[in-house]
């Protein structure tokens, strides 16, 4: 049933002209007779449709009839049909204010009109009054005595929650003297709160200047300055730590959240970057902390991550296994991308010098992509083994940050536990600098393919591996698994052995990565030989790798530490 239509055969004929605001019609109607009680489809009567239409004449001309007719307008007949209430609640009164109509709100009050009348959804006349924004009404209601601390809607809304997320800045300045400033929901939100979740500015400086809370917690324990962060209302943010906000203080039962992490989460790089100055950094490292480049990452604000970086967050940050089930902001981003290239939060981390993990290297080895092995290595260091120490410092060569010992021991246990893989990553790594010696293992050289094998051996002196390893080359060759190179039975060329010296010398990294060989005495045509240019890569013929986070599962549930260095 449309609800919204008055039939014909159920609407009074002085309701309809009442409707239209035609005083004449309406007393000419009652003088021959027609009641003012008549009632359509809705509850409403002729008096509701002259309030809601907004037409003092009519009105008067029917409280003028009700009056005679109820015997006199105090009597307890008149004031019920002042009063008198539709299907939903509504009483003229209500539906006046509700339209902004003052003058007949007056008539009405004049008439013993409820002014705190509910309806059925909980509202009233001077609720709907600041809903409408209609700031003379709001005073005539407050100065008759409308009780302004009411609860109001399903949510428990007081008019000053209402007038704030409206922002009718005028009525708020009205409402914070005679309203209870930190009067809360039933998510213990307050009005300020409200101000601050939806950016209304003036009316969020109206309740500080008037001695509003701007600490006050919410239910979850959200603060204002949290959800103005998180919404990005960088006035609302300034105002709020210019007057007293803390933006220390935690915000949630699970974990100590604070605005920053919302700001970094959501991108907001404006306050973001006024956070940063005022946040505590125990949140960076601390133990039972978050670092703010977890939530960055979690929603792919690269813009974020990079401030952070740049404002001296570490790479790093804290485990958050316990609390958030994360290992490493690198080891979260790349969890994030395990299916797509890299992200650009991966590459702002590992250019910042994030320490790669066991998890990390697996997903640039068990792979047949290799942009995340090369991104590694445009921003990473593999140090001679010699050179390698136990020492945690970060230290740098030709700008880049070296391998530490233990991220060095990681590559090589994955790399090994990953030789399906190998005819991708080992021509990367060996270019790289690594040592080709320590791959020189027997799991590597019992389970790599031939042309595998071959590119190996190429970085070597074959002829004097090992009689262990000799033995294991010479049953693959027996069984056939292996095809060797045709030169490996010949004697080792002296031009070999002279390239694998200078290497040894220069060490594998200023070789492989540095114009160091073009300053040598010897012809230019020799560089490309002496790094090892003349050996074509070896190439993956493998079937369709499977999801890295199985291979993650399957390395974890096989996988044992070789100890290579």
């Amino acid at each position: 049933m449309d609800f919204t239509e008055c039939y014909g055969d159920t609407v009074s004929s002085v309701a309809a002209a009442a409707r239209s605001g035609c005083r004449k019609q309406v007393r000419r109607l009652i003088q021959r007779g027609s009641s003012v009680d008549c009632r359509d489809n809705r509850g409403w009567n002729a008096l509701h449709e002259a309030a809601a239409a907004g037409s003092k004449g009519c009105v008067q001309e029917i409280l003028t009839a009700a009056c005679a007719d109820k015997a006199g307008s105090s009597s307890r007949g008149f004031r019920a049909y002042v009063n008198s209430l539709t299907h939903e609640g509504e009483s003229a009164c209500y539906l006046a204010a509700k339209h902004g109509h003052l003058a007949v709100v007056r008539l009405l009050l004049k008439a013993h009109a409820n002014i705190n009348q509910l309806t059925n959804d909980l509202s009233c006349p001077l609720y709907a009054a600041v809903d409408g924004g209609f700031k003379e009404l709001v005073e005539l209601l407050v100065s008759k005595g409308a009780e302004v601390n009411r609860t109001h809607t399903a949510s428990c809304w007081t008019c000053l929650h209402q007038a704030v997320y409206k922002g009718h800045s005028q009525i708020v300045d009205i409402l914070v003297n005679v309203c209870n400033l930190e009067a809360v929901d039933d998510h213990k939100i307050s009005p300020l709160f409200v101000a601050a979740q939806y950016g209304q500015q003036e009316c969020l400086e109206i309740l500080v200047n008037a001695g509003a809370n701007v600490n006050i917690q919410a239910a979850d324990l959200a603060t204002p300055l949290l959800i103005a962060s998180q919404e990005g209302h960088q006035a609302c943010v300034n105002f709020l730590l210019d007057h007293g906000a803390d933006p220390n203080m935690a915000c949630s039962h699970d974990w100590p959240q604070l605005p920053i992490h919302a700001a970094a989460e959501f991108g907001h790089i404006g306050v973001l970057s006024r956070l940063i100055a005022v946040t505590d950094r125990v949140c960076d490292r601390g133990d039972g902390m978050v670092s703010p480049l977890y939530l960055a990452i979690h929603r792919d604000q690269d813009k974020s991550v990079e401030m952070l970086l740049r404002e001296g967050y570490s790479p790093d940050a804290q485990d958050c296994t316990h609390i958030l089930g994360l290992h490493s902001p690198l080891s979260f981003a790349l969890s994030q991308t395990w299916n797509k290239p890299y992200s650009e939060s991966v590459r702002l981390l590992v250019a910042a010098g994030a320490r790669l993990s066991e998890e990390d290297w697996i997903y640039a080895l068990a792979t047949d992509k290799t942009d995340l092995l090369q991104l590694i290595f445009e921003h990473r260091w593999i140090p001679r083994p010699e050179t390698l120490t136990n020492d945690c410092s970060v230290s740098n060569h030709h700008g880049k940050a070296i391998l530490k010992l233990q991220e060095l021991r990681d590559l090589l246990c994955v790399a090994l536990h990953q030789i399906r893989f190998a005819a991708c990553w080992l021509p990367l790594l060996l270019k790289a600098g690594l040592e080709p010696s320590l791959l020189l293992q027997s799991h590597m050289l019992e389970e790599a393919d031939s042309e595998v094998l071959n590119y190996l051996l190429e970085f070597v002196n074959w002829s004097t591996l090992s009689l262990t390893l000799k033995h294991i080359l010479d049953q693959r060759r027996v069984a056939k698994t292996w095809q060797p190179s045709p030169h490996f039975d010949s004697i080792t060329s002296l031009s070999h052995i002279c390239r694998l010296h200078v290497r040894s010398v220069l060490g594998p990294d200023l070789l492989m990565r540095t114009s160091v060989v073009q300053q040598l005495p010897v012809p230019s045509p020799l560089h490309g030989f002496l790094q090892f240019r003349n050996i074509p890569d070896t190439s993956y013929n493998h079937s369709p790798p499977s999801p890295i986070s199985d291979g993650i599962q399957r390395y974890r549930s096989t996988h044992q530490h070789r100890h290579v260095l």
